[in-house]
C-alpha cells in the first residue's frame, strides 16, 4: 500500500488546513499518476477516532504514514514526498522567480482581513496582478510549465482562502481580469 494521510476536518464540512490541501494535491497528483496509492483519512480533532489519540496523541494533521513511518512536521512530509515518494521529486521544481513570487500571499491575505482598509486591500490585488502577468508573460498553464509541481499546489489553496475569507469578512473578490 502506498501512503495515508490524515487531514483535518471539522465534522461538517471538509478540512481548510492550507498544508493538508497542498500536501493532497501534491499526493493526489502522484496518485493520478499511478506513481502511488493513496489513502486519505479526514479526523475531526474536536473528537479524533481513539485510534488517532493513541498514535499521535495532541498531534495535528497533516500526517503523512508511508510505509509505517509517521511524518508529523510540515517541512519533514515535503521533504518526504520530494526524496521518498516515487515520483514526488518531479513535483519540486526549483524555480527561484517562482517562489518568491508567491511566498507572501498569504500574508497580503491575512493583512487584509485584520486591517481592513484599502491599502491591504491593494497590496493583495497588486500581487495577484504580478502572479497573473507572470501567468501571461509564461504562455503556461502552470506557474512553471505546462504540468502541474510544487508551486501550483501552494498557490491553489492560497487561491481558494482568498476567494472564500475575502468575500465573506471583508467582501473582497478576486477581479475576473485576473484570467490566468
Amino acid at each position: 500500500m502506498g501512503p495515508a494521510f490524515a487531514s483535518t476536518i471539522d465534522g461538517r464540512r471538509k478540512g481548510a488546513c492550507l498544508f493538508c490541501q497542498e500536501y493532497f494535491m501534491d499526493l493526489y497528483l502522484l496518485a493520478e499518476l499511478k506513481t502511488i496509492s493513496l489513502k486519505v483519512t479526514t479526523v475531526d480533532m474536536q473528537k479524533p477516532p481513539p485510534d488517532f489519540r493513541t498514535n499521535f496523541e495532541a498531534t495535528h494533521p497533516p500526517i503523512l504514514i508511508d510505509n509505517g513511518l509517521a511524518i508529523l512536521e510540515n517541512d519533514k512530509i515535503e521533504r518526504h514526498i520530494m526524496k521518498s515518494i516515487p515520483g514526488g521529486y518531479n513535483l519540486f521544481v526549483q524555480d527561484k522567480e517562482v517562489a518568491t513570487l508567491i511566498e507572501n500571499l498569504y500574508v497580503k491575505l491575512k493583512l487584509m482581513l485584520v486591517k481592513k482598509d484599502e491599502a491591504k486591500n491593494n497590496a493583495l490585488l497588486s500581487h495577484l496582478k504580478k502572479i497573473n502577468d507572470h501567468l501571461a508573460n509564461r504562455n503556461t498553464r502552470f506557474l512553471t510549465g505546462d504540468t502541474m509541481c510544487c508551486f501550483d499546489c501552494e498557490l491553489m489553496p492560497r487561491l481558494q482562502h482568498i476567494r472564500v475569507a475575502g468575500k465573506y469578512f471583508v467582501d473582497f473578490e478576486i477581479p475576473v481580469s485576473i484570467r490566468n
